[in-house]
């Protein structure tokens, strides 16, 4: 996934599985170390049965391999692919012009990144991590990358691909956003409430590494937690799909499809978070690209089938200035008809809560470990907790952290609410210590 597989190591490995098994190789990896069309004319003299491509414009770097560059690599092989290349490049010009559309999600990687080959970072993960880092405040990647190393000893130099890979990335962001050193890790561990994706890998719900889980760190993040030594495949217990149909039903106010019901199974969060989307916005798959993703100019006119038949023709006449909350008004016209909306300006920054930082050597201080917001305040005021018990559930860009009780106590104050919006070290609450 991170493009590792050398081109010598990719004969060796495919024409020795080819000896030991009967079953079809498929060959996938990701270009961003550049030796993808290398590698992948390795694995084909040692007989690799399928290998992953994209077209030559949406090829390279954290992408895979080109189409076109490996048919003329394979030119007077006998593997060489059957392809009409004439069709392939009248392809490659069709998404050569579709590419620009989505530049704002470009990764600004330009040539290979070789030193990747020391990083490990899987392909699709470097554009995801990177665009986490920058909304956390994080704007040199090097930096990034030279943590996600670490991190990635720490854990034992774990095999990492989705959901694996992600377990790195957050513990990276989470140790620079809290100026933590590995050393750190070991010597204030005891203090420290780790992502939920951390404390969820280092208790087996991943599985089991290769070798095991470094110890001493496991028994650090889990803080007593029992660790699971099984397949986690195998304690799941079975889906009752009425029951969850019927539950969804509830929820959405209407019945689900089929697909919405395993889509609420696999992912329930997320598919409710997007079915609130699609109630509040309505269905914007009849947008064409540009519009949906960059918006409409002023006096712009577009036209939009939403069935056999019906079409609606709007232009945008003037946008309004925004007000002090951020909303605008937008000035329409819907088949010839003057229409007005308000809209709230997402790049207008919203207004944080401004709230006590947290005091690092005072331990009755509950602080925020990375900016985002507060999914969940567990815990009321004058409650008495115990020592690991959860106390309130924070998330950055789709990092969930659950920060635990340090020691026995009573919640003395508490400053935030569901909803609020978190800088790093923001004071969430106090608690008092209590004699056991």
């Amino acid at each position: 996934m991170a493009g590792l597989l050398k081109p010598k190591a990719a004969y060796e490995l495919i024409s020795s599985l080819k000896e030991e098994i009967d079953v079809p190789i498929h060959l996938h990896t990701h270009d961003t170390t550049g030796n993808g069309v290398a590698t992948y004319v390795e694995a084909v003299r040692g007989g690799v049965d399928i290998v992953d491509v994209a077209m030559s414009s949406l090829s390279g770097t954290t992408s895979q391999p080109s189409m076109s560059s490996l048919y003329y690599a394979l030119t007077d092989d006998l593997r060489q692919p059957a392809l009409n290349i004439d069709n392939v490049e009248r392809i490659n010009r069709y998404w050569q012009g579709i590419k620009p559309f989505y530049q704002d999600f470009m990764n600004g990687i330009t040539a290979p990144q070789t030193d990747i080959y020391q990083t490990e970072m899987p392909g699709g993960q470097y554009s995801n991590l990177q665009q986490q880092a920058k909304a956390l405040g994080i704007n040199d990647f090097e930096v990034v990358k030279k943590t996600y190393r670490e991190v990635n000893e720490l854990l034992g130099d774990i095999v990492k691909v989705t959901p694996s890979s992600k377990v790195v990335g957050d513990f990276a962001i989470f140790m620079i956003k809290n100026q933590l050193t590995p050393e750190d890790i070991f010597e204030r561990g005891a203090q420290i409430d780790f992502p939920e994706s951390v404390v969820k890998f280092f208790a087996g719900d991943l599985g089991q590494p290769v070798g095991g889980f470094p110890k001493k760190l496991q028994d650090i993040v889990l803080k007593g937690r029992k660790a699971i030594k099984v397949r986690p495949g195998s304690l799941a217990q079975p889906v009752d799909f009425e029951k969850v149909a019927k539950e969804l039903e509830e929820k959405i106010k209407r019945e689900p499809t089929t697909e919405e019901v395993l889509s609420y199974v696999l992912y329930p969060d997320v598919f409710l978070e997007y079915e609130d989307m699609i109630n509040k916005f309505g269905e914007l798959g009849i947008l064409d690209t540009n519009t949906f993703y960059q918006g409409m100019r002023t006096e712009e006119t577009i036209h939009i089938d939403y069935g056999v038949g019906k079409k609606i023709i709007v232009r945008l006449n003037s946008i309004g200035n925004a007000d002090e909350e951020g909303n605008r008004n937008l000035y329409f016209t819907l088949n010839g008809q003057a229409q007005q909306i308000v809209v709230h300006d997402m790049s207008k920054k919203a207004k944080i809560k401004t709230v006590m930082k947290a005091e690092p050597t005072n331990p009755r201080h509950i602080g925020a470990t990375l900016s985002g917001s507060v999914l969940n305040v567990l815990v009321a005021k004058n409650q008495v907790v115990k020592k690991g018990e959860p106390l309130i559930v924070t998330e950055a860009m789709k990092m969930e952290t659950t920060i635990k009780a340090p020691f026995n106590g009573k919640i003395s104050h508490i400053y935030v609410k569901a909803g609020d919006v978190l800088e790093t070290r923001d004071l969430l609450m106090e608690i008092e210590p209590i004699k056991d």
